[in-house]
């Protein structure tokens, strides 16, 4: 359905006169929208990081475990992989959608290779952004195989919840911002 924004709308699909492109609507309110959920996730990250992600209690050893804490456990075990696997879909991932998300929120230059390149970065943070819930996937494993091999229990703890809503509002503040606004302002300012 196409709307005109004064009350009249067709159900037809509009398609570009120079490419035959499938033409899409504006994303109301964008901006607003995308400023809003990156900040609600920037505030959601510090619980996500200070409080336990996940509960284990093997062989008699009890530990509440938080992101950089369980980092810290895989890397002094000796599985570094593993340690920097969750370091780079818990801090790195999420710091760099932090980043780009409010370099393309706030940053106002309107040259041409400047708006080309805001352009590719939100591509990139829009395709990176499901990597983030690896970490989520990877608690939910680690507490399957404990449980599964009767060696102990394994628990999610409030952290991980954090954690998951960071995830969903970063994804949602990449996906709710109209990359067009930026050419918009080039148009603008001349």
């Amino acid at each position: 359905m196409v709307c005109d924004g004064r009350s009249r709308c067709e159900t037809e699909t509009l398609h570009c006169a120079r490419c035959g492109s499938v033409l899409y609507g504006r994303k109301r309110n964008s901006y607003a929208r995308s400023a809003a959920y990156l900040i609600a996730a920037l505030v959601l990250y510090i619980p996500a990081n200070v409080y336990p992600v996940m509960y284990t209690k093997m062989l008699g050893d009890e530990a509440d475990s938080t992101i950089i804490g369980g980092i810290m456990e895989f890397w002094e075990s000796g599985s570094w992989d593993i340690a920097l696997l969750i370091f780079l879909a818990s801090v790195a991932v999420p710091c760099t959608k932090f980043i780009t998300m409010g370099y393309l929120l706030w940053n106002r230059n309107v040259s041409e290779h400047v708006m080309v390149s805001k352009t590719r970065l939100l591509k990139f943070v829009e395709g990176i952004g499901y990597w983030s819930m690896l970490d989520v996937l990877v608690v939910a494993i680690v507490a399957a195989l404990i449980q599964f091999q009767a060696l102990g229990e394994a628990e999610p703890r409030l952290g991980i919840v954090f954690f998951g809503s960071v995830v969903v509002l970063t994804m949602l503040s990449a996906l709710s911002f109209d990359g067009r606004l930026t050419w918009d302002r080039k148009v603008d300012h001349g």
